[in-house]
């Protein structure tokens, strides 16, 4: 075979690999090793190009913002920060029909400016808005929907993990994909509250629920005691990025060091919750290093290989236009997201389509934007839908079946779907800010 069907045949046996339960770094690293050998029958070329994707990935400064958020992610969540959050939102929206799932959406999307975790918001948010709802008739479909619908704030609000991915394999400044992130972002939230609004009007039985009535209004003082730390937060963290003040990586220390002594001073931080938070850093770090260094030496294959060009040349002969580039670009990362998590959809698509819209004069950023939104629609469709699983794994109700929590999670997929359309039809909600 000559360099093009290796490479395209490496693809598909990666996809093939991660589906059957390889796991995704060794799958991704490993048949473009051995790819590269076998394209230029060279062992020593393509060990040399291992030692240069690993690296690069080691030596890359803006990594460093890796494990400085996730450090900060994790404080939060541990301190408790996320159930804050909700009482407050939840005070403001209850007397709303939907208003707790209304709440929910909103409190997910403050969590998210400081987690940056799906993962954490659909733990955190499972424990505390699906019992409320549950207490007041809500559908148990549409509570847990609810939830894992608005844990995909998590990887779109910045600072965002998946951000941080995709510029690293991007080679984009991690400042610029959390700015762009944040109006796209608020966007989905909007729609969300919006979406529910419509449902609670005009399909109440799927909605449920009563309006809660029984219970006092937060006073000023502990509304103020338990948004003011994130707010603090948000403002340095994201504040310090816009402003220019701080560098990313700066902006991941001083939250992580704000994150802590916020923590401390609430004392809900020991020694030992420290140290398990600590290894628990170390251990997404480790993993989200692993997959960047295999990315890298799956990028430089498909760069041996030619597969790239070819794509390229197809859109010449056939004349693709944007639009239809676009369309074949959501169908795949949809379909990926049925096997895939997010993360492998960025690593195996971005080095595929970047070299074909950079030509075309598109933003980087942009495109970033959107494919990490369209790879997060993949987190709520089965079979994979982590969030989904995350959400049953951590209630442990036998009265709500997997099946119901992706029944529930389905409409927030659609509503994404129509987030993303907007996002590839105007460019500008996502880039603007940067102008």
């Amino acid at each position: 075979m000559d360099p093009l069907q290796i490479g395209i045949v490496s693809v598909l046996a990666i996809v093939v690999l991660i589906y059957l339960g390889v796991y995704i770094p060794i799958a991704l690293g490993t048949v473009s090793f051995v790819s590269i050998w076998l394209m230029r029958d060279n062992f020593d070329l393509a060990m040399n190009l291992l030692k240069i994707a690993i690296s690069d990935s080691v030596m890359e400064y803006t990594f460093a913002t890796v494990p400085l958020f996730t450090f900060m992610g994790l404080i939060v969540s541990k301190a408790g920060m996320g159930g804050d959050i909700y009482d407050v939102m939840n005070s403001a929206f209850r007397k709303i029909k939907g208003g707790i799932g209304m709440a929910t959406v909103g409190a997910n999307a403050v969590f998210a400016a400081v987690t940056g975790s799906s993962i954490a918001s659909a733990s955190v948010f499972s424990s505390v808005a699906v019992p409320q709802m549950l207490r007041y008739d809500y559908n148990p479909r549409f509570a847990v929907g609810v939830v894992a619908g608005s844990s995909v704030l998590g990887m779109i609000i910045p600072p965002s993990a998946m951000l941080i991915i995709y510029s690293l394999v991007a080679e984009q400044s991690v400042g610029d994909m959390f700015l762009a992130g944040i109006v796209p972002g608020l966007l989905l939230a909007i729609a969300y509250i919006g979406a529910i609004a419509f449902a609670g009007r005009f399909t109440p039985s799927f909605v449920g629920g009563t309006i809660v009535t029984d219970e006092p209004s937060l006073g000023a003082g502990e509304i103020v005691s338990k948004t003011l730390p994130l707010v603090v937060l948000v403002l340095l963290v994201l504040g310090g990025i816009y402003t220019g003040w701080l560098t990313p990586v700066e902006a991941g220390a001083a939250g992580a060091t704000m994150g802590l002594i916020i923590a401390l001073l609430r004392r809900r931080m020991t020694l030992r919750l420290f140290w398990e938070t600590l290894i628990e850093t170390g251990h997404i770090t480790a993993a989200i290093l692993f997959l960047i260094t295999a990315a890298s030496i799956y990028s430089r294959m498909l760069g041996l290989a030619g597969v790239p060009n070819m794509l390229g040349e197809v859109m010449n002969e056939h004349q693709l236009g944007f639009a239809t580039i676009m369309f074949i670009y959501v169908l795949l990362m949809l379909f990926l997201g049925t096997l895939l998590d997010t993360a492998s959809i960025i690593l195996i698509v971005v080095p595929l389509f970047l070299p074909l819209i950079e030509p075309m004069g598109l933003s980087a950023v942009w495109f970033g934007i959107v494919t990490v939104v369209g790879a997060e629609i993949g987190l709520l469709t089965p079979p994979l839908g982590i969030s989904c699983f995350v959400i049953k794994t951590t209630l442990n109700d036998d009265r709500i079946t997997l099946k119901d929590v992706f029944l529930g999670a389905l409409p927030f997929a659609l509503v994404m779907l129509g987030v993303l359309v907007l996002l590839i039809r105007f460019p500008w909600l996502s880039i603007g800010i940067l102008n």
